[in-house]
């Protein structure tokens, strides 16, 4: 059979098409969505594995970096082919946990950020004017809230952090929005990781090739050499939270609200949006990572 999952920009229609694929073409693929946008699009939630331990991979936070999405989309693909994955049997991997993979957490950025202002419903006017008609940058949802600063997790020093900066309004990126949770998106992960008691939690961001591992005073001990696990496969370097990337995020609002393993990983090096044609080796560079943490 070939690869269903190709290289090629992940509008929203491909994106839908891939997950029917995947659910028609292999066994043990469930999918559902696990909440909507505010555009109404699906925020789709792909579940494979029988295991008792849950663990989560998010992708597409951001729209700029829809490359996340396809590198866990193809992850999904060579899982559900049960193949042989750096020595590790597809099957039994999903013998051992229920992997719960959102690819794009945030579907409509992704699409603003391929297609522009045509794909903005009702904020098309706002969003041409704060993006003074470039959208190639966008990394926010439809109404310019940054996602992954809106997060409960210091989202009020965070805000100061952001007006120092002048980000005081919807923008392209790094505006919390007025409230913590306030977005569908968010709100749509948080209730998601409330309701199944996930072990660890993987988000995929681009781009620097680090990985960061630790929040406040909650982070597990066991953290850091995870880490140091998954630097040792991917050859990413650990990184330490600060300035405008020191909380309001997922993975620090994961740590701070269970206190269990949450990693930021940024694929791939550049300028965002990565270049369709480093996937592939993004891709291999952190195959075996991506199994580990399965595992942690």
């Amino acid at each position: 059979m070939n690869n269903i999952i190709e290289n090629k920009n992940l509008t929203y229609s491909l994106l839908t098409d891939y997950v029917n694929r995947l659910y028609h073409s292999y066994d043990g693929l469930q999918v559902a969505s696990c909440g909507k946008t505010l555009l109404g699009r699906d925020i789709y939630s792909l579940v494979l594995g029988k295991g008792d331990r849950n663990i989560v991979f998010v992708g597409g936070t951001h729209g700029v970096e829809w490359l996340t999405s396809l590198l866990l989309l193809k992850f999904t693909e060579k899982l559900l082919s049960k193949k042989t994955i750096k020595g590790f049997e597809a099957t039994d991997l999903l013998e051992r946990v229920k992997l719960i993979i959102i690819p794009e957490l945030n579907p409509d950025g992704i699409e603003i950020a391929l297609r522009g202002a045509s794909v903005c419903g009702k904020y098309k006017e706002m969003n041409f004017e704060i993006s003074k008609g470039d959208f190639s940058r966008w990394s926010a949802n439809a109404r310019g809230v940054d996602i992954n600063h809106n997060f409960n997790a210091d989202w009020y020093t965070l805000r100061e952090a952001e007006k120092k900066a002048g980000i005081n309004a919807p923008a392209v990126g790094k505006y919390g929005g007025l409230y913590p949770e306030s977005e569908p998106e968010t709100a749509a992960i948080v209730k998601l990781c409330r309701n199944v008691e996930v072990s660890s939690l993987l988000t995929f961001h681009s781009q620097g090739e680090e990985i960061y591992y630790e929040y406040g005073n909650n982070t597990p001990e066991k953290s850091l050499t995870i880490a140091k696990i998954f630097s040792a496969l991917s050859g990413y370097t650990l990184v330490k939270n600060e300035g405008l990337a020191s909380s309001g995020g997922l993975k620090d609002w994961f740590i701070e609200e269970f206190g269990r393993p949450a990693f930021t990983i940024e694929i791939g090096k550049g300028k965002n949006p990565l270049p369709l044609e480093d996937i592939d080796k993004i891709y291999e560079t952190l195959e075996g990572m991506m199994v580990v943490g399965m595992m942690v």
